[in-house]
């Protein structure tokens, strides 16, 4: 157990400095080939941190021997955007509040409220549907999942044409060439993705450990995909987000975890639907719930009133929330 431990924390550790070198090649991605900063965190950065879970969600469904390895797919399906609209958006939250000592507690976070009032938007009624899908048999339900794959495609489009191109901060320094003002394109594609491979590295070296430490405890395999695995295949977004915020790019970090959701919510349900029954149970419901709550929560905050660090630190109680109705289902209570 204790390596399987040192394991996990060198696969963080690994994921962290991968992170750093992924958000630093990824803005310079956006300055080079003339992104919005804003495509630059919802599209980019996050199509790149969601690649290798999405991969992970394809080889379940479509490889999947039997009807638990295919249910592995639909839970990360609706695990991710769990983990990412209560833990990541909690974790934006209470590091503005260790790296920006000037903020008071509660103050309103910089960040294009208008956009990212419509991407939860977007988010939700994708997700509505979605889960409405799960709760019906039907004939033709696998061609309906071509629709998901439709709808990224459409907000993938609409992001990379936006009219305005704005770099809001200074770019650090490539790390690949550090001296440089004006860095080659191939260095800043090859540390991109360099920093991509690391970080899909480090992403199944810790589910696979995570995966044993369970047996170690005790666990039982449905609650670890339930309970853990999620929180461990989102650490990508979750460190970028943590990253940025200590940059004082709260902007970037916000718009990665709501590109990160849009992804989420279209291409594993995309496969999830074409490739199973996708037929939903009491704890996916549960997930479901507590998903659409945690977005509807900030989409009313963004429309009422200001975003504070404080309000989007309250979605970490969301996900406490789910932990318990969970354990409640599952010990038959």
């Amino acid at each position: 157990m204790i390596i399987t431990i040192l394991v996990m924390i060198a696969a963080a550790l690994l994921i962290y400095f991968s992170c750093e070198l992924f958000v630093n090649g990824i803005e310079w991605v956006g300055k080079a080939f003339n992104i919005s900063q804003s495509a630059v965190g919802s599209i980019l950065a996050a199509f790149g941190t969601a690649l290798p879970e999405s991969i992970v969600t394809f080889i379940a469904v479509v490889f999947g021997a039997n009807a638990s390895q295919k249910d592995i797919g639909v839970g990360a399906a609706l695990g991710g955007p769990l983990v990412l609209s209560t833990i990541a958006y909690a974790v934006v939250g209470i590091s503005i509040g260790i790296f920006s000592s000037k903020r008071k507690a509660g103050s309103c976070i910089n960040v294009d409220s208008e956009k990212l009032a419509r991407d939860q938007v977007w988010f939700m009624g994708i997700f509505v549907f979605k889960i409405g899908l799960g709760l019906v048999a039907f004939a033709i339900k696998p061609w309906l999942g071509f629709l998901f794959l439709l709808a990224y495609g459409v907000y993938f489009y609409k992001e990379m044409n936006t009219d305005t191109v704005e770099i809001a901060e200074e770019l650090e320094p490539l790390k690949f060439s550090p001296k440089s003002a004006s860095p080659k394109k191939s260095l800043i594609l090859a540390q991109t993705i360099l920093s991509l491979i690391f970080i899909f590295i480090g992403s199944q070296m810790f589910v696979h450990n995570l995966g044993a430490l369970s047996i170690s405890l005790g666990m039982a395999p449905h609650m670890v995909s339930l309970l853990l695995s999620p929180v461990a295949t989102e650490l990508p977004e979750t460190l970028n987000a943590l990253i940025w915020v200590r940059q004082g790019k709260e902007n970037l970090a916000l718009s990665n975890i709501s590109g990160s959701m849009m992804i989420q919510a279209t291409v594993p349900s995309a496969l999830g639907i074409i490739f199973t029954p996708w037929m939903l149970d009491k704890s996916l419901m549960i997930a479901a719930i507590i998903t659409f709550m945690a977005i509807l929560l900030i989409w009313t905050t963004l429309k009422r009133s200001c975003l504070s660090a404080k309000r989007l630190s309250f979605n970490a109680v969301l996900y406490i929330i789910f932990i318990i109705g969970i354990l409640y289902i599952k010990g038959g209570v």
